[in-house]
């Protein structure tokens, strides 16, 4: 099974998302990601990247090389990213399974982390990752 390419701040926003996106192409394939990741039955191979993911792809802010949201939005992804991988302890580049990310997350990851982890991300302040945070640890 090829695994699903997730970038490191993606592995926080699953938990959390409700619907909301930059696009009607990223929201739909954000669900479908987030469905088979909160799906208990499911267990898949996720390889994380600090770099564009498969919701990058259909992102209208995706550049040829970088995310072009903002003049510094690249700098601020990857940064998001890399404060999930060392919360996470986890690498970019290796291939996890789902189950074992969960439980990371779970473990790992309180809601009030999400200031420092997610600070600057502009859904932040919706509350929506908080809450699908909370949710995860209480085992909803």
């Amino acid at each position: 099974m090829e695994p699903v390419i997730l970038r490191g701040h993606h592995l926080l926003c699953v938990h959390g998302f409700r619907g909301m996106g930059y696009s009607p192409d990223f929201i739909v394939k954000m669900a479908g990601i987030v469905e088979r990741i909160r799906d208990a039955e499911q267990d898949f191979p996720i390889q994380v990247v600090k770099g564009f993911d498969e919701t990058c792809q259909v992102c209208p802010h995706k550049g040829t090389t970088r995310c072009e949201a903002a003049p510094d939005s690249e700098e601020h992804v990857q940064k998001l990213d890399q404060n999930v991988f060392r919360q996470l302890g986890i690498s970019a580049g290796e291939v996890y399974l789902k189950s074992e990310l969960v439980q990371r997350t779970r473990e790992r990851v309180a809601p009030d982390d999400l200031a420092h982890l997610c600070e600057g991300c502009s859904w932040f302040s919706y509350g929506v990752c908080q809450e699908g945070i909370a949710e995860l640890r209480s085992g909803k």
